[in-house]
Formats: structure tokens, C-alpha cells, sequence
């Protein structure tokens, strides 16, 4: 990604400070879950969604078992190794080992990222204690095109 795009997902992420949690919302100022806050950023910084997510419950990822945020992340963004996360990248959350991953972030400076809090807004969260010991894995915006 190049510095302009970092600069500008991490500049469009801090806008959405303070937008309320809505469950499947995706609108800046109004309300967004996690997966929404990701792909707001997206549209504003790379443009059209690839693809528009599924319906899914707040209990998505246990009912199904599949890994279905992961492998959507790996379809449309660059994965790297975690510790290689800089601002601007996308950080992907596991509750437990061994369950799918169910959580969303952008980091947006070096251990401190941003996402949608459940029953609560899009507020900063510092990436490390129990946060770092759920990371799973990191992803980097591509390029717009």
C-alpha cells in the first residue's frame, strides 16, 4: 500500500470515531459493527465493496463454525504477519484459539487501533494485554484502483 493510501485509511478510520455500534450497519456518523467500520473505510479510500457480506447474526461465527471473515479477508486484502501491522492495516480477532475469528480493527498508530465496540461506538482500544493475545492475523488494503 502506498504511503498516500495509509495515510488516507488512517485519516478516513479517525472520522469514525464516536459513529454508535449498529449490528450489519456500514454508514460513518450514523452506525456500524465491526465489519461495517472496515468497509466504510474501504469505500471512502479504495471505492466499491467487492462483495456485499451475507446476513448474519450476532452469533454468526459460532452457529456456523466456518471461518468466513478470515477467508473474506484473504480474498480482498494483503495479509502479513502480524507483527508487521503499520497504521493503516486491518487486525483480525480470535475470542479463543482454535474458534473463527469474529473481530475487526485498523490501526491506526503504532499499538493503538480503532474499532466498533459492541454496544458502544467506534473508540480506540490499546493493542496489547488481551487485545494482542487475540490477534490473529493482519491485512493491508490494496491500492485503489
Amino acid at each position: 500500500m502506498s504511503a498516500a493510501t495509509r495515510a488516507a485509511v488512517v485519516a478516513e478510520a479517525l472520522e469514525w470515531l464516536g459513529t454508535p455500534y449498529r449490528h450489519q450497519a456500514s454508514l460513518k456518523g450514523v452506525g456500524c459493527d465491526c465489519l461495517g467500520y472496515v468497509r466504510g473505510v474501504w469505500r471512502a479510500v479504495i471505492g466499491p465493496e467487492p462483495e456485499a457480506p451475507p446476513p448474519y447474526t450476532p452469533d454468526w461465527a459460532e452457529a456456523g463454525g466456518e471461518d468466513a471473515l478470515f477467508a473474506a479477508a484473504c480474498r480482498h486484502l494483503c495479509r502479513l504477519a502480524a507483527d508487521e501491522a503499520l497504521p493503516g492495516d486491518v487486525l483480525l480477532f480470535r475470542w479463543r484459539p482454535g474458534v473463527p475469528a469474529k473481530h475487526l480493527g485498523i490501526l491506526v498508530e503504532p499499538g493503538r487501533f480503532l474499532h466498533a465496540q459492541e454496544h458502544a461506538a467506534v473508540a480506540p482500544a490499546p493493542l496489547a494485554g488481551w487485545w494482542h493475545g487475540r490477534l490473529a492475523a493482519a491485512f493491508r488494503f490494496p491500492d485503489p484502483a
